[in-house]
Order: structure tokens, then C-alpha cells, then sequence
């Protein structure tokens, strides 16, 4: 986020905001001035009251840039990281998951390395068990799961990988206010979303979600 709705966002809400540091779409792997950008970007979330940061890195084969990530979490420190759904790229998991243990991520998120958390369902509970007596007095949510979470199937996700924390967007699409459309103009790519539709968090589903989880947690 641009510092500008990091600060709003805090002036609103009584919860901790974590910043996800990622210069660019497309995959992991960064180049030098990429890795300036996103240096800057952690001090300036920091300097904007961000109580933690989230960001991902993979070498060319599939594997976690040690290197790379040693460096952003000094920057990083003393917050808390999450280390983002890069992990769902990664060659091997469980080697993957041991070196992220190692450098000091507080959090995984992942969809268990499919396309949903429900169909990595398998995976994120073998990470799990994996990780929780290592890890135990960090967080008991090393790994929230994320990826197509909605209220039909949080309560079979969460009983099934033992996760403490999950997460998920919960958007719905609003039409836009503009009464003056311009049917002729798209301000982006053809797939994208329509020019007069805005995605938004549904403070419905945010709490059907919770009240899921607190049935559960």
C-alpha cells in the first residue's frame, strides 16, 4: 500500500496492520533495483506505524533466497514477518518451510501449494504438524492458510490443518457512484475488472467469518 492508506488505515482500526512488501506482480524473483524499492518501502511502512511486514523471495530454482530475505528482515526488525505465498512456489515445502524456521519468519501464509487452501488441505497439515513444536513459542498461526477462504468452507479448512489463523480477503463488488460512463475505455488490461465495479471488504462475510472461527478456535 502507498504510505498515504497506511496511515488511514491506522487511524481507523484497533488491530495490528502488516504491510505486504512486493514491488511488482508476476513472481519472486528480484532484481537489484527491486530489492532497493522494496528496502524502501519496509522503512517507509515502518515509519508509517506498520506493525509487521510480509514479503517473499525465491532463487531461480524454486528455493528460498536466504540471501535475499536475511537482508529485507534486518531492515524489517524489530517487527514481526510473515513470509507470503512465495512458499507456494517454492520446489519442496518442507525444505522450504525449515529454512524460513531458521531465518526467524514469525508466519507462512500458503494455500497449501494448490490453487485453494481447501484442495492443499493435505499439505498445510503436514506443515503444520511440522512446524508447531518448533516454532510453538513464536505462534500457535505459524501457517494461516489463504487462498479461496470463504464461509462455506472455513470451518472444513480450519478443523482439517489445525490452523490457529486464517486469511482471505473477504470482498464483494460495489457499482461504481459515476452516473457519466464511457463504454469505449478500459483503464487496464482486458481481463481485469469492470471499469465501473469496485472491490471492497463485505463487513458481512468479515463477520460470518469470525464468528466461524471463534465457534472453532
Amino acid at each position: 500500500p502507498a504510505p498515504g492508506l497506511l496511515q488511514v488505515v491506522k487511524q481507523c482500526v484497533r488491530i495490528p496492520v502488516f504491510v505486504m512488501i512486493r514491488p511488482r506482480g508476476g513472481d519472486f524473483l528480484y532484481s537489484d533495483r527491486e530489492v532497493e524499492v522494496m528496502k524502501a518501502d519496509i522503512r517507509l511502512a515502518k515509519l508509517h506505524g506498520a506493525d509487521g511486514l510480509v514479503f517473499g523471495a525465491l532463487t531461480e530454482d524454486g528455493r528460498i533466497d536466504t540471501e535475499l530475505c536475511t537482508a529485507l528482515l534486518a531492515v524489517c526488525r524489530p517487527l514481526p514477518v510473515t513470509f507470503h505465498r512465495a512458499f507456494d512456489m517454492v520446489h519442496d515445502p518442507l525444505v522450504a518451510l525449515e529454512t524460513l524456521i531458521s531465518l526467524g519468519f514469525e508466519r507462512v501464509l500458503t494455500s497449501g501449494c494448490d490453487s485453494s487452501a481447501l484442495e492443499g488441505l493435505s499439505l498445510i497439515k503436514r506443515l503444520a504438524e511440522q512446524v508447531m513444536p518448533s516454532v510453538l513459542y513464536v505462534t500457535q498461526g505459524f501457517f494461516p492458510p489463504g487462498g479461496g477462504i470463504t464461509e462455506r468452507n472455513l470451518q472444513r479448512i480450519l478443523e482439517g490443518s489445525t490452523a490457529s489463523e486464517f486469511h482471505c480477503s473477504a470482498r464483494s463488488a460495489r457499482d461504481s457512484g459515476m452516473k457519466f460512463r464511457n463504454p469505449n475505455v478500459a483503464m487496464g488490461a482486458s481481463f481485469s475488472a469492470p471499469e465501473y465495479s469496485i472491490k471492497v471488504a463485505d463487513v458481512a462475510k468479515v463477520r460470518t467469518l469470525n464468528a466461524i472461527a471463534k465457534n472453532i478456535l
